[in-house]
């Protein structure tokens, strides 16, 4: 409740603290549409402000004392730290190389107190390299007693903060019509005037399938382009590509970023091996924490430079190596010249990559970049994923998978706000229509079949064949050789860890190290396995588990990667383990309901997975009921010791309610709490929400026999609830645009530009009456409660006419199961963002 909420920021409060003002103040929810970028930041400037609050008293209230240290120097002259730090499965935190921390030590009869901050060069498990700053009197000869402090950094916040001032207030800061679009204002789709090469494919990368020359062809005539690529469709070689022709028709530079430095790095590697001229910009706390790409990083240029004369810059530099530190003059200096090497290598690139936050670092600041990618952008709040926008953006493409994980907000007022969705999202939710990559290479067949049909409707297909993806020589016994996967039973009960926040499953546990004991001894390396629990308390108990009885030698558990769903996402293994945890009498699943966590853990696998669970428990959820009735039907669903296993014989009560399989974002008859749950996430992400059915495409028979509309080529089935098709009869191909080229009249040549007109934040008595009497209308204009016009449509690109009119009717009024009559509201977005156990 509110007032327990209230104890964990201040543990004596009472009801009477509950009626000061402002302690239950609820911030405005962000809107779809704003009325001019000032509104836009009277909205997200509050929200960024709480979580910025919110992660200053997280880091600040960890202190961990009684710290054993040993002492390295560094090739610098600097001092390093070596130490363990266990933040404990209560944590909210993570340590991440870069990230500043405090090491201080009390004193003692000999020795003066001491303290001095630095930064993390390398974490390995849980041991820590921290490079501190120079200081005075270091006790490098005393190894107990040192106490480690968080330091918290505003950089990040501040960044989000003056992207959103300079959206407002800097006309240049974007075009007029990226302006427009980004606000959700109607303007007409604009077409670039741009020479297609006759070869999309990029030199020094593999040759692009045809939803990803499709995705490539897409947005390099666009100012602003959403790419869908869900697991192992190769987002990252397609967005190289789009880079590469960026670059080579604009001759101007391209700004590259993502929210995290893995998918900076790996998308900077794929763009160098295009011959293109690549600068990685790091963070001046990352540059001395090793990466693959850091041969590229901005720090290792400019000392390559210095090295290549013999410049004053290399004498200063030479010097700093020596002594540790230059004179007060010598370091003016020596910043002065460091600045105008930057400025050389900065000019001379073709690409630049950083992270999201990073593209507001002040050495980039004289920069203006016309062209802008954003990877991973489903995984950047809104205000994050705007930093690189205005730069000056004119053409900006986005690629990610909101039906994936997406940002971690920490401040839970600010993620049910809006904080927690990305700018992706809400632009899919505005209409704008991605295109989708649709040839996986990671997943054996039978393990993408199931994924595919729930989340992607149907419409993933295979790059890889079963052959490829099977290990003759591997004795492991799967239920069904030729389909590497089983759902085995676990009916242990879950437990509170000792945090009391997170849990735990000890039986689970037990099976889960029989499981990899079983891959281990059947050859399988230990890296190649990855077990993925969404708890953090059963994540620490089964490494603590399978180091204390395991039974092979401890050096192999500790080989394999024992990690949570969200820290999995963007990864593979050849074979997962998927530890479930929930059992208990009152049948809850808590966020194993949410359908994105579900997508990704089940998308990591390229040889195998294993899932370990409680079938009763877990069943009474539509998805995962689905989920199991999978398994069962391909006899993948046992019990019993691993040499002996049998089919589990449970029966299973299909839900209740009218559910397509194919399409789970549009449901109906939402029976329980955690569906419903399920429903307002999808219909804000745009399924079953935006796109109508134009009457002259209703499928007749379907009419006629009064059976429920299709929805991408997938029946609704009254009676099971399922809505299983006849095997590959979708009524999906092409690119997975959802546009019909045949439906829409693109705008040829040269569009009309639009003039930026802004309005200044006047939103007195008019705008309050206005908002007031939208309030009182139905939640989407008229016009779309209706049917959409034939450009509105939402069918697939490649599909040619005949299969249009035989296979894909488009999407209908949906009178019986109208999202729309279900009181869905924004506020419901936030219940499926990591709680703090997840966040963690």
């Amino acid at each position: 409740n509110k007032l327990e909420e209230l104890w964990k920021s201040k543990p004596e409060a009472t009801l009477e603290d509950l009626q000061k003002p402002g302690v239950d103040d609820e911030p405005e929810a962000a809107p779809e549409k704003f009325e001019d970028a000032f509104h836009y930041q009277n909205v997200f400037g509050p929200l960024v402000q709480m979580e910025a609050d919110e992660d200053k008293k997280n880091k600040e209230a960890q202190t961990k004392e009684n710290i054993t240290v040993r002492w390295q120097k560094g090739l610098n002259k600097r001092d390093i730290a070596i130490f363990e730090l266990k933040l404990g499965d209560d944590s909210d935190l993570r340590v991440m190389p870069g990230d500043e921390l405090k090491l201080s030590y009390p004193g003692n009869s000999t020795k003066k107190a001491w303290f001095s901050t630095g930064h993390i060069r390398h974490i390995e498990n849980e041991e820590i390299s921290l490079e501190l700053r120079p200081s005075k009197n270091p006790p490098i000869d005393e190894e107990y007693g040192f106490m480690v402090d968080f330091v918290w950094k505003p950089i990040t916040f501040a960044r989000m903060q003056t992207a959103m001032k300079n959206f407002a207030v800097d006309e240049y800061s974007v075009t007029g019509y990226i302006y427009h679009v980004l606000l959700g204002h109607e303007v007409e789709q604009q077409i670039l005037t741009v020479n297609l090469p006759a070869r999309i494919s990029a030199p020094g990368l593999p040759d692009l399938n045809h939803s990803q020359v499709a995705a490539v062809k897409s947005v390099l005539s666009k100012p602003l382009s959403l790419i869908q690529g869900p697991p192992g469709t190769g987002k990252t070689v397609t967005s190289a590509t789009i880079v590469y022709h960026l670059a080579q028709q604009s001759q101007s530079q391209v700004l590259v970023c993502a929210p995290s430095n893995i998918a900076v790095d790996q998308l900077c590697q794929k763009i160098h091996a295009t011959t293109l001229k690549v600068v990685r910009v790091v963070a001046k706390s990352r540059e001395a924490v090793s990466s693959s790409v850091e041969f590229l990083s901005l720090h290792r240029l400019v000392r390559q430079l210095a090295e290549q004369s013999n410049s004053e810059l290399k004498k200063l530099l030479l010097l700093k190596e020596r002594t540790g530190e230059l004179s007060a003059r010598d370091q003016k200096r020596f910043r002065k010249l460091i600045s105008k090497a930057e400025r050389a290598i900065l000019d001379n690139a073709d690409v630049i990559c950083c992270t999201c936050v990073g593209s507001g670092d002040p050495r980039l600041s004289y920069l203006r970049f016309r062209q802008v990618l954003i990877d991973e952008a489903t995984q950047a709040t809104e205000p994050e994923g705007l930093i690189p926008i205005v730069r000056g953006a004119k053409q900006v493409v986005m690629v990610g998978d909101h039906c994936q994980l997406g940002p971690v907000v920490m401040c839970k007022k600010a993620a049910k706000a809006g904080l927690s969705r990305s700018l992706f999202e809400r632009l899919i939710l505005l209409g704008i229509r991605p295109v989708r990559l649709q040839v996986q290479y990671r997943m054996h067949p039978a393990l993408s079949e199931f994924p595919s049909n729930t989340f992607y409707e149907g419409s993933l297909q295979n790059g890889v064949t079963a052959e490829e993806r099977r290990r003759p020589n591997l004795p492991f016994q799967w239920p069904v050789p030729e389909k590497p996967m089983m759902f085995y039973r676990s009916t242990g009960a879950e437990e509170y860890a000792a945090s009391g926040t997170s849990f735990l499953n000890r039986t689970e546990a037990a099976n889960v190290e029989k499981i990899v004991t079983e891959f281990l001894r059947c050859g399988v390396n230990p890296d190649q396995i990855g077990i993925v629990t969404p708890y953090e308390g059963q994540r620490a108990y089964l490494v603590s588990y399978m180091a204390q009885f395991g039974s092979l030698r401890k050096s192999l558990y500790d080989d394999i990667e024992v990690a949570s769903v969200d820290s999995f996402q963007g990864r593979e293994k050849d074979y997962i383990v998927l530890s479930c945890v929930r059992s208990n009498e009152r049948q809850g699943i808590g966020f194993l309901a949410d359908p994105r966590r579900m997508n990704v853990a089940l998308t990591r696998a390229k040889y195998g997975i294993v899932i370990l669970g409680n079938p009763k428990v877990l069943a009474q959820q539509f998805l995962w009921n689905n989920l199991l009735c999978h398994f069962k039907d391909n006899s993948c669903l046992v019990e019993g010791p691993l040499k002996n296993l049998k089919q589990c014989m449970m029966k299973f009560q299909r839900p209740k309610k009218y559910y397509n399989s194919r399409t789970p974002m549009i449901s109906a008859q939402f029976d329980r709490k955690q569906d419903s749950m399920f429903a307002r996430q999808m219909h804000e992400q745009g399924y079953g929400r935006k796109y109508r059915e134009d009457p002259s495409l209703v499928n007749a028979q379907s009419k006629s026999e009064g059976s429920m509309p299709r929805f991408f080529g997938a029946d609704l089935d009254h009676k099971s609830g399922f809505g299983f098709g006849s095997s590959g009869s979708y009524g999906i191909s092409g690119s997975g645009a959802y546009a019909h080229p045949g439906l829409i009249n693109p705008i040829k040549g040269n569009t009309p530009t639009y003039k930026r007109e802004r309005k200044r934040d006047k939103r007195g008595k008019k705008s309050r009456q206005r908002k007031s009497e939208e309030e009182g209308k139905t939640q989407y204009p008229d016009s779309q409660q209706q049917t959409l016009t034939q450009s509105q449509i939402p069918l697939h690109s490649q599909l040619n006419s005949q299969h249009i009119q035989s296979q894909t009717p488009a999407h209908s009024q949906l009178d019986s199961i109208s999202l729309s009559g279900l009181g869905l509201s924004q506020d419901s977005y936030a219940d499926f963002k990591p709680t703090q156990d997840e966040a963690s």
